[in-house]
């Protein structure tokens, strides 16, 4: 009798995958973390796609929600895996017959919310909500909203990345709480899972000479 492999944050590999996460300064921030390292290595990408797709093939979900952008590259490959249904979680203006969430913060600024077609996400549905990254779980906290806004349920939100500082930093810090947004926005305790953690990304990417950051935002 096979058993299915369990895969937790920070384990061998995540520690494989975080080799592929190379971190650089970029809009202001200094290690952005570019997951184009690992989407040029089919490899490792597939791996990636078979962790997600192993932690959720059992738990009952009928559809996964990508975020807009990033989400829409890793969604895909795992709803396929899991023969589930893809639904884009675009910004404003990109799709007809949407709903929309509030405005929202991230670690870069204030953002216009997120939107979903209004006939996508049904009363009743499990969904699961991919993303590439979560910070400060603003863009979550939207998709998290409108899943909930159509009468459906969020499952679980799903990371490459996880930044625990942002979890619940303490006050003195600074930093923005992602529990206290969560509460803030009446989400409840919607759990959230990365497979990679800042304590294991220590892979400072080789930039060129000369190497400017010309993000749009500083």
């Amino acid at each position: 009798m096979s058993t299915k492999p369990t895969y937790e944050q920070d384990g061998p590999e995540a520690k494989e995958i975080a080799n592929y996460l190379p971190y650089f300064p970029f809009k202001g921030i200094p290690r952005f973390y570019d997951i184009g390292g690992f989407l040029a290595n089919p490899e490792i990408f597939q791996k990636i796609v078979d962790i997600f797709s192993t932690r959720y093939g059992d738990i009952g979900i009928d559809a996964v929600a990508g975020l807009d952008a990033r989400g829409f590259i890793l969604g895909p490959p795992i709803a396929l895996a899991l023969k589930k249904p893809f639904i884009m979680m675009r910004k404003e203006g990109k799709m007809p017959n949407t709903i929309k969430s509030s405005e929202y913060d991230t670690e870069y600024g204030k953002r216009s919310g997120l939107t979903v077609q209004k006939d996508r996400i049904k009363e009743g549905d499990r969904v699961l909500i991919i993303d590439d990254l979560v910070a400060t779980g603003g863009t979550l906290s939207s998709a998290i909203q409108l899943v909930k806004a159509c009468g459906g349920t969020v499952v679980e939100c799903a990371c490459v990345v996880e930044l625990k500082m942002f979890i619940d930093p303490p006050a003195e810090s600074g930093l923005p709480s992602r529990t206290k947004l969560f509460n803030d926005c009446k989400i409840g305790d919607v759990p959230v899972w990365g497979l990679v953690s800042e304590d294991v990304l220590i892979n400072e990417a080789e930039l060129p000479s000369g190497y400017v950051d010309d993000g749009e935002e500083h």
